[in-house]
């Protein structure tokens, strides 16, 4: 019996050590993410929309305007066709912030979304989630309209 536990035991700490000897850093995580969005946004360019669809997790949640969501990778799908219509790309977009959650299953993307001109003309906010080993899939996204706000002032 006494043994037995012994073995258990070391197999538990083998098993342990591969675990943390395999889980990849949060650098490497953040450059996954970063790799996710590059790719998941040429697939406006290419004019790809299964690409498109093939990032989004089956429970994705895109909010498209004031009081309008839209939930699940069918119901985004369907409504992102209409921008992948055409040979041009009516819009990009590209990755400037990346974060990854300690625990490295949840990610966040935010950044710059141009016009077919190359105009800024608002701001992208993803959250990512890690549903398999390297495959990270878009759970929230929100646009933003660009804000043409006057700075803050302090005031004593």
């Amino acid at each position: 019996m006494r043994l037995l536990s012994i073995g258990v035991l070391c197999i538990s700490m083998f098993m342990l050590a591969v675990a943390s000897a395999a889980r990849p850093t949060n650098a490497e995580l953040k450059k996954q993410v970063t790799d996710h969005e590059r790719a998941f946004a040429a697939t406006m360019k290419a004019r790809d929309h299964a690409a498109f669809t093939s990032f989004l997790s089956d429970e994705a949640v895109f909010f498209s305007g004031p009081g309008s969501v839209l939930r699940g990778r069918e119901a985004v799908a369907t409504a992102w066709r209409k921008f992948y219509d055409g040979p041009q790309a009516p819009f990009s977009w590209e990755p400037e912030e990346v974060e990854v959650v300690d625990s490295g299953t949840l990610a966040y993307s935010g950044g710059p979304v141009y016009d077919a001109a190359g105009r800024r003309v608002g701001r992208f906010n993803s959250i990512w989630r890690l549903e398999a080993p390297g495959r990270w899939r878009i759970v929230f996204d929100r646009g933003e309209q660009p804000c043409n706000c006057k700075p803050k002032v302090d005031t004593p």
